[in-house]
């Protein structure tokens, strides 16, 4: 059995498109970020920040890199995006990114931009973004479904697993895991690694931090009454319990997945269930990882990448890539 470890940071049909005309250099991880004099005034910077994402008044225009390609499909009825980076032609890693959003939200330029710095993490020639049904007009199993489906689409496009890295973030976090456990149940082979960014790995609420971080938390508490409702009163589900193994993987037998790098943040509703998640998957004898960013809000490098605690954990997951990925 390998040992789970928890890392406290020192700070706790085809369409091509040609993109914008103002394509944008390829994003390249920093050595630094933004670094605050004190906890009070990074909390108060996320608080400003996060407030006027909200209102509107901040946001994201995504820019294909240049020379990037950048293009939209149909798999089965459901959307698909691909962006290629010309500079990785050799790299056989193909990253998959499945978006969080409580499964009410879709794909957004936020994960267009966020793509392009997990292909260049993960040295990766291609990232794929599934653009997966969404409840409350489509419950479970839609969304696992999808990702099921364009899994297999990848295998039969002569992508290899074990060079195939599968990114999932909130609910994408939920859907990773979903799509593991039944690729194995399904005798099919797993990707090479999980990347679990702040994800929801139940749908219930029974959890201390639901609740004790709900101020704390900048995205996704009580800052954010829409996503805030969401996570309380999940519809993804339709009528099966919320504690159901096929909602909740946290309750489910999760031997034979392949490893799993989890990085959560201590301010955010779902500490306490990453480091659940760390003990099942200890449990049940996998490779697991768990960081918490101490201070950190909910999906925090997804939405404030410019700070040093999203730069660590981009250099984090570089690091993890590298020592579970073939290339």
């Amino acid at each position: 059995m390998k040992l789970g470890k928890i890392f406290v940071a020192a700070l706790l049909s085809l369409t091509l498109l040609t993109g914008t005309s103002f394509a944008a250099p390829a994003w390249k991880l920093p050595a630094h970020g933004k670094i605050f004099a004190s906890d009070d005034a990074k909390q108060a910077y996320v608080a400003d920040k996060m407030t006027k994402i909200f209102r509107g008044e901040i946001k994201y225009n995504f820019a294909v890199p240049d020379k990037w390609t950048y293009e939209k499909f149909s798999v089965n009825g459901f959307k698909v995006e691909r962006l290629a980076n010309p500079k990785q032609k050799k790299s056989s890693r193909v990253v998959l990114q499945l978006h969080g959003g409580g499964y009410i939200g879709g794909l957004s330029d936020w994960y267009r931009d966020l793509a392009v710095k997990q292909a260049v993490l993960c040295d990766a020639h291609e990232v794929y973004m599934l653009d997966y049904r969404l409840a409350p007009e489509n419950v479970y199993p839609a969304a696992l479904d999808d990702a099921a489906q364009f899994y297999a689409e990848l295998l039969n496009r002569g992508v290899d697993p074990k060079n195939l890295i599968v990114f999932g973030d909130s609910a994408g976090g939920n859907l990773a895991l979903e799509l593991s456990i039944r690729l194995r149940d399904e005798n099919l082979p797993q990707p090479a690694t999980l990347i679990l960014l702040s994800p929801w790995t139940t749908l219930d609420t029974n959890f201390p931090s639901r609740i004790e971080n709900a101020d704390r938390d900048l995205i996704l508490g009580k800052i954010n009454p829409e996503m805030n409702s969401g996570v309380a009163n999940p519809v993804y589900g339709g009528q099966i319990p919320l504690n159901d193994p096929r909602l909740s993987p946290i309750y489910a037998d999760l031997k034979n997945l392949p490893p799993m790098l989890i990085q959560i943040g201590g301010h955010e509703l779902f500490v306490d269930e990453g480091i659940e998640l760390l003990k099942k998957a200890t449990v049940d004898g996998l490779n697991v990882t768990l960081t918490v960013y101490a201070g950190m809000s909910h999906d925090f490098a997804l939405l404030l990448p410019e700070l040093d605690d999203s730069i660590k954990s981009f250099a984090e997951i570089k690091n993890f890539v590298n020592l579970h990925t073939a290339k």
